[in-house]
């Protein structure tokens, strides 16, 4: 696109920001009204927005099993393998920084559902230092490997960052 065709596109999209802005208040005086007085009294502090029904929240990470070289092991629905930590003896997690670039963990922003194999009892969630949500299973954090794509089990019972990483079975223990 041209430089003034890029103006011009980008004139409009802050035209409509703007109008969507001014369209979402409450109620608008008419032109002839004179602008309100400055007043001496505290405005009054926003309204939280509303929270959403139960109905409403984001659909969990799914987490479901299918057939590799260990056997059935835990995917997501992408079908990305999951791995579990020996380092981590709890739901706490503890691979960050340069560990989670290479081992990112399962995260989530419902409650994690469970599909083939996968026992929905087991399933479980934690919060890390950012905030965000990880998916546990059978107490144990849940990762992927950065480094694979769809299918793939690249990593099974590979030693890196301080630990052996394993592909998770449906009982929730490292596949053999």
């Amino acid at each position: 696109m041209s430089r003034p065709g890029l103006r011009a596109a980008t004139a409009v999209v802050l035209a409509l920001v703007a109008s969507s802005c001014a369209s979402s208040t409450a109620s608008q005086a008419p032109d002839s009204t004179p602008p309100p007085r400055a007043s001496t009294t505290a405005p009054e502090s926003p309204q939280p927005p509303p929270t959403q029904p139960p109905s409403a929240r984001a659909p969990g990470t799914t987490i479901t099993t299918a057939a590799s070289d260990f056997g059935q092991i835990l995917f997501d629905a992408r079908n990305q393998a999951i791995y579990i930590w020996e380092s981590e003896e709890s739901s706490s997690p503890e691979c960050y920084d340069d560990c989670a670039e290479a081992w990112p963990p399962v995260l989530t922003d419902g409650a994690p559902t469970a599909s083939g194999e996968v026992t929905s009892a087991l399933l479980g969630t934690t919060t890390r230092r950012d905030g965000t949500t990880q998916v546990t299973y059978n107490g144990h954090p849940l990762y992927f490997y950065a480094h694979e794509g769809p299918g793939e089990v690249k990593c099974h019972n590979v030693s890196t960052h301080g630990g052996l990483w394993w592909v998770v079975d449906p009982a929730g223990i490292r596949a053999p």
